[in-house]
């Protein structure tokens, strides 16, 4: 069983349940859904907003240890990906030596805004903790309380844990669709600046891929 959580933003709804339909499909093992969804862990996790938070989930993604009860390994992505290849195959990249494992992102932004004219921070690491295989019994430093009062380049930036502590992961399995170049072995896409879902991206780098699921997924089979 693989465990998978995913940040759920109520702005984004149907950005998760095409998400899970795309892992799904292409999964040879059985997977386990946990939508981060802030009423949900309420009583665990109350920290506001900021203006820089451009997700429901921007800090509460680093609770999954926690939610874990810093037991094995889980998943965390972010809601507007779309997988293209067999989540076991990610799954086992797992490396034990390493407490998480990410995508090792190394580029600055084209554009200063994105999704509902979010601002587009730049900061080093960015996008890293968008995936995150977490070995969750090395990342102890992530209590609620930590997670709750850090601040988002702490938790963003990994400073919770010694740089070897991270593992990279190769960037097909995070693959930013608009700033990377089209490229049809990528094995997950990252709609980072925005999800095709809003109309001002309806036409973004694999939106056919994106749309298809949908078209699938919602219409009634007789």
């Amino acid at each position: 069983m693989i465990n998978v959580f995913i940040g759920y933003d109520s702005k984004e709804k149907i950005a998760y349940h095409i998400l899970t339909e795309s892992i799904l499909r292409h999964s040879s093992v059985p997977v386990s859904f946990t939508p981060i969804y802030l009423p949900n862990i309420q009583d665990s996790f109350n920290r506001p907003r900021n203006s820089l938070s451009s997700t429901e989930f921007s800090f509460s993604r680093f609770l999954v240890p926690y939610l874990m009860n810093y037991n094995g390994w889980a998943l965390f992505i972010d809601c507007d990906m779309l997988f293209k290849a067999d989540i076991k195959e990610l799954w086992n990249l797992r490396n034990d030596d390493y407490a998480v494992m990410c995508c090792q992102h190394n580029y600055t932004p084209k554009n200063l805004s994105k999704f509902g004219n979010q601002i587009q921070t730049v900061y080093e690491k960015k996008n890293w903790s968008s995936l995150m295989l977490m070995n969750t019994s090395k990342c102890a430093k992530l209590s609620r309380y930590y997670v709750h009062n850090a601040t988002g380049l702490e938790l963003h930036q990994f400073k919770w844990l010694e740089d070897n502590q991270v593992g990279a992961l190769p960037l097909e399995w995070n693959w930013l669709a608009g700033e990377y170049p089209y490229n049809p072995n990528a094995k997950n896409i990252h709609f980072t600046e925005g999800g095709c879902y809003f109309e001002k991206y309806e036409d973004c780098d694999y939106s056919s891929d994106w749309f298809n699921i949908y078209t699938n997924t919602v219409k009634i089979q007789l």
